[in-house]
């Protein structure tokens, strides 16, 4: 019973605290056939493959990026760099499939090896970030783009891995085994990070 709770609780998420208009929708993202091809492609050292990585995984990148506290500019240069890490590592990948969690993977090691090396006060403010669930267009009032701000100033002020638990499985609209792939942990720690996360960004953006 507990378990279901707590599944609930995980699929329920974000979704008192996103306004309607601006709750994720589905995104195109290349399938798994794709995936395999792009890394088998990858794996044979083809440069045209490297640019179709980029073409397919860049935006998901920055906005990753922005959302764990890298200013543009810096957000530029650390996708420049996951892609870089991505092609000179791409023999560790032995399973196509997981391209995708593989390349976040990366990317949050990046983001933390660079907050490590920066103090965190040098993180952009909340309010600079592009929102990377839905966008504000849709959102029909100025309350609730008030509230789609604190819920991202919220997200902002997690700790480290909460903030990367939320963003991967929230925000980039990984599953659960893609974000805890990505994350380097295992599933139930993943579980045990988003409803610690859950908790404290309900008690801060309370619901209106």
């Amino acid at each position: 019973m507990q378990k279901n709770a707590e599944a609930a609780e995980q699929k329920k998420g974000l979704a008192h605290l996103i306004p309607r208009s601006a709750a994720p929708k589905p995104r195109p993202w290349s399938s798994q056939p794709d995936q395999i091809a792009l890394a088998r492609r990858l794996r044979r050292g083809d440069r045209a493959a490297a640019e179709a990585l980029v073409e397919q995984y860049y935006e998901r990148m920055y906005l990753f990026m922005r959302a764990m506290g890298h200013d543009c500019q810096m957000s530029e240069d650390l996708v420049q760099e996951v892609f870089m890490r991505a092609w000179y590592h791409i023999g560790q990948l032995r399973d196509g499939r997981a391209l995708t969690g593989w390349l976040f993977r990366i990317a949050g090691n990046v983001s933390r090896l660079h907050w490590r090396r920066h103090k965190p006060e040098d993180r952009v403010h909340s309010e600079e970030v592009e929102p990377t669930v839905g966008g504000t267009d849709g959102l029909s009032s100025a309350g609730e783009q008030e509230q789609f701000g604190r819920l991202h100033e919220a997200v902002a002020r997690l700790p480290w891995k909460l903030r990367q638990a939320v963003v991967l499985h929230y925000m980039d609209q990984l599953t659960i085994a893609e974000a805890a792939e990505a994350a380097q942990v295992r599933q139930g720690t993943l579980k045990s990070r988003l409803s610690r996360a859950l908790e404290t960004l309900r008690k801060q953006v309370p619901d209106e």
